[in-house]
């Protein structure tokens, strides 16, 4: 990570609420073929969420601790915070001298933006306000969010607008949450109804929603130079598993979840 911070643009996608067995049985279907095609082996990796919510979830994110590899450890990390006797600490780990990687990138010469999705990130009060409060920059409206049937497309057509914004020189940091796997998800699954509410089939009908439209994402995030890219689930959520529904809570739907990180080249097209 040492040589790829200061040299390529950098991509953080959370989709919030990703169950990794979903984010599985369709990436093995050929229902994710953008997604796949880019997906290290066309697979998602099997993680373990750092927090079974959004907040506290994204608040390790923030502080180097992406999803641990689901196998025994210690397994070093990409980036980190500068913290005596961290023991997934490595040579290759970029470490940064502030409390969040945000702020972190900043001083090391990136724009940060933030493209928020669910409540957390919708800036209506404190609370809302503490994690798209660590980028320089911040974007949300309704349309962004978990009761929107587009939200989405909404937000990939903001990334495309901040990317064209920017000066060719200036490095970025992209982070989106992405929203539409959340609660409700019933609206993206043809036929489906608010009576009927969600379902494990509606979740999955949401990822292919995405799937739709991430190459946009994709395109625009590596339309200046070569971009590292993670995309990831900050938690999962239950669907009656085990007479369990939603998250946080200690359920193996919740804390086990998919991940991937790959290069984006330049020039990277939407198909």
């Amino acid at each position: 990570m040492n040589e790829i911070v200061g040299s390529h643009d950098l991509l953080l996608i959370t989709l919030d609420t990703l169950r990794h067995d979903v984010a599985a049985e369709l990436a093995a279907a050929g229902r994710l073929p953008h997604l796949v095609r880019h997906l290290p082996g066309g697979v998602w990796e099997k993680r373990h969420a750092p927090g079974s919510f959004t907040y506290a979830s994204h608040q390790a994110i923030f502080a180097g601790f992406l999803p641990t590899p689901a196998g025994p450890g210690p397994h070093p990390r990409l980036f980190a915070a500068r913290f005596a006797g961290s023991e997934s600490t490595a040579p290759r780990t970029f470490v940064f001298d502030t409390p969040d990687l945000p702020s972190g990138l900043a001083r090391a010469g990136y724009r940060t933006v933030c493209i928020g999705g669910v409540g957390f990130f919708n800036q209506q009060g404190p609370l809302g306000s503490v994690l798209p409060g660590l980028f320089q920059e911040s974007h949300w409206e309704p349309e962004f969010g978990v009761a929107s049937p587009t939200s989405f497309e909404a937000q990939v057509a903001r990334a495309e607008q901040v990317v064209a914004q920017l000066p060719a020189e200036q490095k970025l940091f992209l982070f989106v949450n992405v929203a539409a796997l959340h609660q409700p998800n019933w609206f993206h699954q043809p036929g489906a109804t608010r009576e009927a509410g969600d379902s494990r089939a509606t979740h999955a009908a949401a990822l292919e929603y995405v799937d739709a439209h991430i190459g946009r994402l994709f395109a625009a995030a590596s339309s200046r130079r070569r971009c590292f890219t993670i995309v990831c689930s900050d938690h999962g959520t239950a669907y009656g598993d085990d007479g369990y529904t939603g998250h946080r809570i200690g359920h193996e739907s919740v804390w086990t979840v998919p991940y991937a990180h790959f290069f984006l080249e330049p020039g990277t097209t939407a198909a």
